[in-house]
């Protein structure tokens, strides 16, 4: 395994074979964030999408008798509740809240709208809790919580209003240590309405922004944790994406009214259900991907090589996203948690690494230099959560790696090991196409046990892929801590070696055939491929079969282990030519332009009959009411591959100012495929290229 390098490329993560010998040709992945399109497949098949930014009325209507109560609690007088906690708080403190409560009365509609209040310092915590008490019994509506005061012996005392408000209380706050080991941050949400389910599911569309960096921005809005939010799978970064989210005991009102000030995020399609989701909670994702600048010997060529590509299928190999986006890969440091290496793997974590930015790599050079954890932790964006939860744990326990690798969210620390099995198994997988080829199965290859098979069995782990969670996931450093994971319920389908009797048969096919991601209850191809797992691990002084530590999550011998097809047919696949003059203009239509256009419409029919006798052209864009101009350009153009802002990319701006370049071509590719596996990995299949991004940006220049 080599020594990280400025780029990760696909044949360091085993990546080298095609199924086709087809030629490819020149297309240029991800132009254009909006050139990748990703909608979520639920359980039940259906595809996901934004379709209403609306909260329907049967939700508003049993939201709003739920809250009756506490409206009439809100609207009533306090005058005598008031004079006893003057008595209780003093004469600053009575008028501060008086102050509060006449606010809320006035403005109760936009709870969003009314900031907290801080009560003055105090050092006497049985005058605290006595407080604390008097809110409870007396104001129904309102939160009380502690936070720190200006000095160190002192606390403050902070009111707000009943809604799912900030929560940023004092950091040795009980409750707040109480409320970590809770799957949801409940405040806010004692006068919840019996007859709603208790989680909230929005259809999440969001703009190159990953699952996590979204969520994140929306609790903060909310005022609530990341942990009461559930998703079934996080989808990469680079691209348009449409995914279910749930989130507990939070009105859709609320929810949607975060439209109108968030960036390159939509919220809508609610809905109240009873269960929150989990990781795993998903069949798969459809893919609409436009390769720009194609250039082919003929269109031939581009047209075979598509059409062999829904026939035969890819490689499924781990995707280049699997290993991280940085100069350090992920299957490195699991490695290094495999091998017991606890201080070099948290300094592979926290080290200067090549191509990241100036505020970034000065913080970690600062670390490197000095140790001060303090000062390095004032510098780290918090985006980098492995490398803050290990600094923050090694503050507190100097000199204790394996305690500081375990602070990190056990998601993101278990992607480490994850990713080393994912290197095995690619490799594997190049092993099995060099040898064997990609036409027909093998004496000793591993496939899924058929009904009619009598055969014995060579092991009842039957999962596909244990980690069913991450679909195309850009870069795993923004992963957190998520409610939990789901596990399926898999049919009883067993394991075997394929026998000579079976080939002569024909029971089985090049589809059937298995790659094994090591554990404990795997087997192994019982031909030549089984070697490559464990000479490859032995020249990482890993061994599969013993562990030298005994910490078992980062242990393959402590891990079940799982099975992942060799190769994946494209389901439902469709492909076009485009011919197109303006690389501005975007070439396929995203959730939120099909909602723009109908709003277009309404807007247009509108104005027509305010004023009939002036004509409107709808390829006009002085012609849009200025009221939609600012909602259609949900966020700027974006040129991915060169990692910069365009200027006048807004998708209607750009049908007005044509940048005509003369006419190009795009193929424009339609496709599901199932959770784990990579769209990426068809494209390449298609291109014969790799699909790292500094290869692409290479295209684009």
């Amino acid at each position: 395994m080599e020594t990280a390098k400025t780029t990760t490329d696909e044949s360091d993560v085993g990546i080298f074979c095609y199924i086709s010998q087809l030629p490819g040709f020149r297309g240029i992945l991800k132009q254009r964030y909006s050139d990748f399109i990703v909608n979520e497949v639920d359980n039940d098949g259906n595809v996901v999408h934004l379709t209403s930014l609306e909260v329907p009325p049967e939700i508003a209507e049993t939201v709003d008798g739920g809250e009756k109560n506490v409206s009439n609690q809100i609207g009533k007088s306090y005058a005598s509740e008031i004079e006893s906690f003057r008595s209780l708080a003093g004469d600053s403190d009575a008028l501060r809240l008086e102050a509060f409560l006449t606010q809320v009365t006035t403005e109760s509609e936009d709870s969003t709208s009314i900031s907290p209040i801080l009560l003055s310092p105090s050092s006497d915590k049985a005058n605290r809790t006595a407080m604390h008490n008097f809110f409870k019994e007396n104001f129904k509506f309102l939160v009380t919580d502690t936070v720190d005061g200006p000095d160190a012996s002192s606390k403050c005392i902070r009111v707000r209003l009943n809604s799912g408000g900030h929560n940023n209380g004092g950091r040795n706050s009980k409750k707040r240590r109480d409320r970590s080991d809770k799957p949801f941050d409940s405040r806010g949400s004692s006068h919840w309405p019996e007859r709603l389910g208790k989680f909230l599911r929005f259809h999440l569309y969001k703009e190159n922004k990953d699952t996590q960096e979204a969520i994140g921005l929306i609790g903060k809005m909310l005022g609530i944790q990341p942990r009461s939010f559930g998703f079934a799978g996080t989808k990469d970064k680079r691209s348009v994406s449409t995914q279910r989210v749930t989130v507990f005991k939070q009105h859709a009102s609320r929810v949607a009214a975060l439209n109108e000030r968030l960036i390159g995020i939509k919220v809508g399609d609610f809905c109240h259900v009873k269960e929150g989701l989990l990781l795993g909670q998903l069949l798969g994702n459809r893919f609409t991907v436009t390769l720009r600048g194609v250039i082919a010997d003929s269109e031939d060529t581009i047209k075979g090589s598509a059409d062999s590509l829904g026939r035969h299928g890819f490689i499924n190999y781990f995707g280049l996203q699997r290993f991280g986006s940085g100069s350090v890969p992920t299957h490195l440091i699991g490695a290094a948690l495999l091998r017991g290496e606890w201080k070099s793997a948290a300094s592979m974590i926290l080290d200067p690494r090549e191509g990241e930015r100036d505020v970034v790599r000065k913080a970690r050079e600062y670390y490197k230099e000095s140790d001060d954890i303090e000062g390095t932790l004032r510098q780290l964006p918090r985006h980098l959560i492995a490398e803050r939860a290990i600094l923050q744990c090694l503050k507190k326990c100097p000199g204790n790696y394996l305690q500081a690798l375990k602070a990190i969210p056990r998601t993101l620390r278990m992607m480490y090991v994850h990713s080393y099995q994912s290197y095995l198994w690619n490799h594997a997988a190049s092993a099995r196409v060099q040898k064997y080829g990609t036409h027909q199965v093998v004496v000793g290859d591993l496939v899924y046990c058929k009904r009619d098979d009598t055969a014995r069995e060579t092991s009842g782990v039957n999962l596909e892929c244990e980690d069913l969670s991450y679909d195309e996931v850009d870069d795993c450093s923004n992963l957190d801590e998520t409610p939990g994971t789901y596990v399926p319920e898999w049919k009883s389908t067993l394991v075997k070696a394929v026998t000579a009797e079976d080939i002569s048969t024909g029971n089985y096919t090049i589809d059937d055939v298995i790659l094994p991601m090591p554990g404990s209850r795997v087997s192994y191809p019982t031909n030549d491929i089984a070697q490559v797992y464990h000479d490859l691990s032995k020249k990482d002084a890993i061994n599969l079969t013993e562990s030298v530590h005994n910490v078992k999550e980062f242990s393959i011998t402590s891990m079940t282990g799982s099975y992942r097809r060799v190769f994946q047919k494209p389901m439902d696949f469709e492909w076009e030519l485009l011919s197109y003059t303006d690389g501005n203009v975007p070439l396929a239509e995203t959730d939120f332009d099909k909602i723009a256009k109908v709003k277009s419409k309404s807007l247009f029919k509108e104005e027509e009959q305010v004023n009939e006798k002036e004509d409107r052209n709808p390829s006009d864009c002085t012609g849009l009411p200025a009221s939609f101009q600012n909602d259609i350009h949900l966020s700027t153009g974006y040129n991915e591959t060169e990692g910069e802002r365009e200027v006048g990319l807004p998708q209607v701006e750009s049908l007005c100012n044509s940048n005509s370049q003369g006419a190009q071509l795009a193929l424009k590719l339609s496709f599901t495929l199932p959770a784990s596996s990579y769209a990426t990995m068809a494209i390449r299949e298609l291109l014969k290229t790799s699909t790292s991004v500094a290869f692409h940006k290479t295209l684009n220049q």
